[in-house]
């Protein structure tokens, strides 16, 4: 009589089991074959910049405020090196979305691909004449 059981229990485990692995096959959504390629469609452009685009990009000298200076939890970093930017470091911001680095080190990022290297939108310069469309004091309030 017990090995009848243990069978019944067994068979009956077994049927649960495959059930349930169905039933998961079953109710897990299928991904079409077009949406495994990578999609890019935040990347603008990610052809390289030349040195004289670059050059046409904001600079500015980082300044620390001596309040500020005391709180190491607002310490801003450079995302290509990372390393936290010190009083005097030579900053570049990118102009469509206002993130800072370092400039040699984003411009060695931008001489391969001209795309920010947090966010990935597209650098874009603007040729409309005007050279002095960026201001020559950027100020960075950390929040």
């Amino acid at each position: 009589m017990d090995d009848i059981t243990s069978m019944v229990l067994l068979l009956v485990g077994f049927v649960v089991e495959v059930t349930i692995s169905v039933c998961v096959f079953m109710c897990t959504p299928m991904m079409p074959q077009e949406s495994v390629e990578i999609s890019v469609e935040g990347v603008q452009n990610s052809s390289p910049m030349s040195e004289d685009d670059i050059k046409k990009l904001p600079l500015y000298e980082y300044s620390v405020d001596q309040e500020d200076d005391a709180e190491e939890e607002k310490r801003v970093e450079c995302i290509v090196c990372l390393d936290g930017f010190t009083d005097g470091d030579t900053c570049r911001m990118l102009p469509n979305c206002k993130h800072s680095f370092h400039a040699n080190c984003v411009d060695s990022w931008l001489i391969n691909t001209a795309v920010c290297p947090l966010c990935r939108t597209g650098v874009e310069i603007e040729r409309s004449g005007k050279e002095d469309r960026f201001p020559g004091h950027v100020c960075l309030e950390l929040v």
